[in-house]
């Protein structure tokens, strides 16, 4: 369906989801935001979608909450809905796409504001069009931060930075980004969509498992001691270790051949 307000293509490895809701920013209003959660949590199951791509359509990569759904439900009485959508919607998505064993990748094609932003921050790769930026919109809005932001963020740029830009939201433009570390790359609008999926494909046909160790190791080590640390590679390693990839590569490896892996 093209007009549903996430699609999803999977295509030689790569599942692509693509928020579709152009003439709202791609804004997140509930029906998207549920789609959106069964979408992201379906391609982290699916042992064929071996790297993920998130975009967006139009002008904006997503601008997070939907503000026009947000004051009807404050003005009809549905604050309780309003605020569970954090624990039904936001951290259910974030989770998902952050918990995966796999590379996820953002081609942030245009604005990436609130919420929008944090899905952004939860990738490992942000590939970022020079006509886009980020903005922590949060306290334009008086609501704290969402999405995973407090925990990605000074991840990316430090506790300073960030508080200064959960503080002071502004819209940091790609070649701030780069240089913050909230932007991976920096591509010429037109070439965003090639360029990733061009990325998209050579990560999908890596070795899936190692790559996705790789990924439950760094996110690991965010929140455990050294020694922890260590111990969790340890069982990364073994995990990876008895893969049928691992055995190709280091058959071809002894051959000088390239290898090819089935991600498995």
């Amino acid at each position: 369906m093209t007009d549903a307000p996430v699609l999803l293509d999977l295509t030689d490895g790569v599942a692509t989801i693509t928020l579709n809701r152009p003439e709202a920013m791609n804004s997140l209003d509930v029906a998207t935001k549920v789609l959106l959660r069964e979408t992201v949590q379906l391609v982290a199951e699916d042992p064929a979608a071996r790297c993920v791509l998130l975009t967006g359509t139009g002008r904006a990569f997503c601008t997070g909450q939907d503000l026009k759904e947000h004051v009807q439900l404050l003005e009809n009485g549905g604050s309780d809905a309003l605020f569970r959508t954090v624990d039904d919607h936001y951290n259910p998505i974030v989770g998902a796409l952050a918990g995966m064993a796999k590379p996820v990748i953002a081609a942030v094609n245009g604005v990436a504001a609130g919420a929008g932003a944090s899905l952004a921050f939860a990738c490992d790769l942000r590939l970022v069009a020079d006509t886009a930026g980020f903005n922590l919109a949060f306290a334009n809005v008086a609501l704290s931060c969402d999405t995973g932001a407090s925990y990605h963020l000074p991840l990316l740029v430090g506790r300073a930075k960030a508080m200064e830009l959960l503080y002071q939201p502004r819209t940091v433009r790609a070649e701030e980004a780069l240089s913050l570390g909230l932007a991976t790359e920096v591509v010429p609008a037109d070439e965003l969509a090639v360029r990733a999926r061009e990325l998209a494909e050579r990560l999908a046909a890596g070795p899936t498992v190692a790559l996705g160790a790789m990924r439950r190791s760094v996110a690991y080590a965010a929140g455990h001691t050294f020694e922890e640390a260590l111990a969790f590679e340890s069982e990364m390693m073994q995990l990876s270790g008895a893969t049928e990839d691992h055995r190709r590569a280091v058959a071809a490896f002894v051959a000088k051949e390239k290898p090819a892996f089935e991600g498995r």
